[in-house]
């Protein structure tokens, strides 16, 4: 079996452009809800002064992670949030007070055996970084008894187009990163590890190369640069040839898949103990006059980034929390950064295309990674048809958006089926 994919251009225009750290934002808003499952409550209430590090939001639910601030100053307000994905939730709103003082709270973690090491995951507050957002320590968590996992795959494929984020955190932290990767092979008991780069990396699959050159259990994977080549099922399928069936997740199939800045922000935490509350962004688009790669912390507005990348948000038609294949268009330019953010786009002349009738040339089938038929999705759902759309497995798609990208009369496909997996559930 071998996964369709497409060519796109890579447009990587930031590959060289090192991280820089931005001017403190006066405010940041902090959402409760930054990754899949419960959302937080506050910890704090408006006139409280907060530091950097520490606990502001937190859930018991075993799928949550805590939330912490990435600045210091002073808890303003509680107020109501509204995501792109149209769930409103709280946000804690603070006015920076320019000291970065650091939280007490802030200190590493003793970690010993599985347990205290998946705690400690969960008490930095991580979660995926590669943007789905699901609670690491929940992934961390499988009982091997059920699932053995004897893989673990390193996604640093980066495929999206204009994203550089994770190829510079391969070029700049890669002791970070391949610490973190022994980290979790050792409180996981995970024999074999496969790090998976896209081939128009060299300098990172070099770097990588070079430090695994005296371990056996480390692989670089040189994948080919087509997308969508990080997508999780087509990862686990390059690096280990194994199939995650519909429902299924990769532990099923004895594999763990954790995204490469992930990974080395466990590295990290587990040395300094500061939690998940920075993120790296890349800021590129054809209305932002300088292109680059910034550090923020979490909840600065996206006016912020765009200023300092010298664009005005006035000209561009779509602004978009992601890439062009898989991110999420904002509706609000002072939207804040998320933990699961990783680049902010800017465009003109994006206005959306003249959408005509379906020509039957069969171009998004032959696009689908996983062979799903998106016409026929978007038929069966306009109808309303549920049972017809499990007989078409739309519960596979992993919105890569390949078939709306191929498509010549322009429709929405990618949009109808993550519509149509929503009317199923």
């Amino acid at each position: 079996m071998a996964m369709n994919k497409i060519r796109i251009p890579h447009n990587k225009g930031t590959e060289n452009a090192e991280t820089i750290d931005i001017p403190l934002p006066a405010r940041v808003v902090v959402p409760m809800a930054q990754h899949m499952g419960a959302p937080c409550e506050a910890l704090v209430k408006p006139g409280d002064r907060v530091k950097v590090g520490q606990k502001i939001g937190d859930n018991q639910a075993f799928m949550s992670a805590p939330i912490h601030s990435g600045v210091s100053g002073t808890v303003k307000e509680i107020s109501e949030y509204l995501p792109a994905n149209g769930r409103p939730c709280k946000a804690v709103v603070i006015e920076t007070d320019g000291l970065q003082e650091v939280s007490e709270e802030v200190r590493p973690p003793v970690v010993t055996d599985r347990d205290s090491f998946i705690k400690a995951v969960r008490d930095s507050g991580c979660c995926g970084l590669g943007g789905a957002g699901f609670p690491t320590h929940v992934k961390l968590a499988y009982d091997p008894k059920v699932t053995p996992v004897d893989s673990l795959v390193v996604n640093g494929a980066e495929c999206e187009p204009y994203i550089t984020s994770d190829y510079r955190e391969l070029v700049e932290n890669t002791d970070q990163v391949f610490d973190g990767i022994k980290t979790i092979q050792k409180y996981l008991d995970i024999p074999k590890v496969y790090v998976c780069i896209e081939d128009n990396k060299p300098k990172a699959i070099k770097l990588l190369e070079e430090r695994a050159a005296k371990d056996d259990s480390v692989s670089v994977v040189k994948l080919r640069s087509t997308y969508p080549q990080g997508a999780e099922k087509v990862a686990v399928y390059s690096a280990t040839r194994r199939i995650i069936g519909e429902g299924e997740l990769p532990s099923h199939q004895g594999v763990l898949v954790m995204n490469v800045s992930t990974v080395s922000f466990i590295d990290g935490y587990l040395k300094n103990g500061m939690p998940l509350v920075s993120r790296r962004i890349t800021v590129d688009g054809n209305v932002v006059k300088t292109p680059c790669n910034v550090r923020v912390p979490v909840g600065t507005p996206v006016r912020d980034l765009l200023a300092f990348a010298d664009c005005n948000p006035v000209l561009a038609d779509k602004i978009l929390a992601g890439g062009p294949m898989m991110g999420a268009c904002l509706y609000d330019v002072d939207a804040p950064i998320c933990k699961t953010g990783n680049a902010i786009l800017a465009f003109s002349k994006a206005k959306p295309p003249e959408q005509t009738n379906c020509i039957r040339c069969g171009r998004c089938v032959r696009a689908c990674p996983l062979d799903l038929m998106p016409r026929a999705i978007e038929k069966a759902y306009d109808a309303r048809d549920t049972e017809a759309l499990k007989k078409l497995k739309v519960g596979l798609c992993m919105n890569c958006g390949s078939c709306s990208y191929v498509c010549p009369a322009k429709r929405d496909l990618a949009e109808k089926n993550q519509l149509a997996k929503e009317l199923i559930r």
